[in-house]
């Protein structure tokens, strides 16, 4: 499988402090990769590092085999990288459709078709348009997030706890997104995930950080070994 993502030595972290170092990993075409690992080992710094909000201190970074380690976040984002940040991320003053519009920021051309999809993927966005995006409630301000990374039809997709604080329905519903990208293997994702249920239920590989760095991997099946609820531990 041809790798989409192909991370060599990657360190990075925030001003004097080295977070991640040594990373290596990769995701294949159409492929779903789970990163996993305790709270605080820089599961969330390596994604700011691949997405370009924070700078790489070494290594190298290829989205379909061109360089984008000196790469703004902006012209990753027209490379073909999406992304969905821990906490959303969503603009809370502005509509809901205002905020899916601000998915074709580094395009800058609205694609009504895309649009589309996004609403037949998330109905619930649909009829909530014009509602002001802070006072949806946290399970529909994700699909928000995930509808606005989706609209530019991303080739890399960057999730990060896209299940924390989600009631189950919601959870179930982001389960089936995940699994119907997968399924149409047009769009590669890199997930951050505690949750081992739903990494089990996605992912097609996995990787294990612990203390800025990848310690394990292998095939999504493996993830219930007692070996990974060791590393998932609190």
């Amino acid at each position: 499988m041809a790798a989409v993502l192909n991370v060599h030595g990657l360190a990075a972290g925030y001003g004097e402090s080295l977070v991640v170092h040594g990373v290596e990993l990769s995701v294949g075409a159409g492929e779903v990769v789970c990163l996993m690992g305790r709270n605080g080992v820089g599961k969330t710094t390596l994604i700011k590092a691949v997405m370009g909000l924070l700078p790489a201190r070494a290594g190298r970074i290829d989205l379909d085999g061109h360089d984008l380690t000196a790469a703004e976040a902006h012209a990753r984002a027209r490379a073909g990288i999406g992304y969905v940040p821990q906490g959303r991320g969503i603009f809370p003053y502005l509509s809901v459709y205002e905020n899916l519009v601000m998915g074709f920021e580094a395009t800058g051309r609205v694609d009504a078709g895309a649009l589309e999809g996004v609403y037949e993927l998330f109905p619930v966005l649909r009829r909530m348009l014009r509602r002001v995006a802070g006072t949806l409630s946290g399970g529909q301000q994700q699909q928000l997030a995930l509808g606005r990374a989706l609209v530019r039809r991303p080739t890399l997709l960057l999730l990060d706890e896209p299940t924390e604080g989600i009631q189950p329905s919601i959870v179930e519903e982001i389960e089936r997104l995940v699994l119907g990208l997968r399924a149409q293997r047009e769009t590669s994702i890199l997930l951050v995930e505690q949750f081992l249920d739903f990494a089990l239920a996605v992912a097609d590989r996995y990787y294990l950080m612990e203390k800025g760095t990848i310690v394990g991997q292998g095939v999504g099946t493996e993830l219930a070994d007692h070996t990974i609820r060791e590393h998932l531990a609190v």
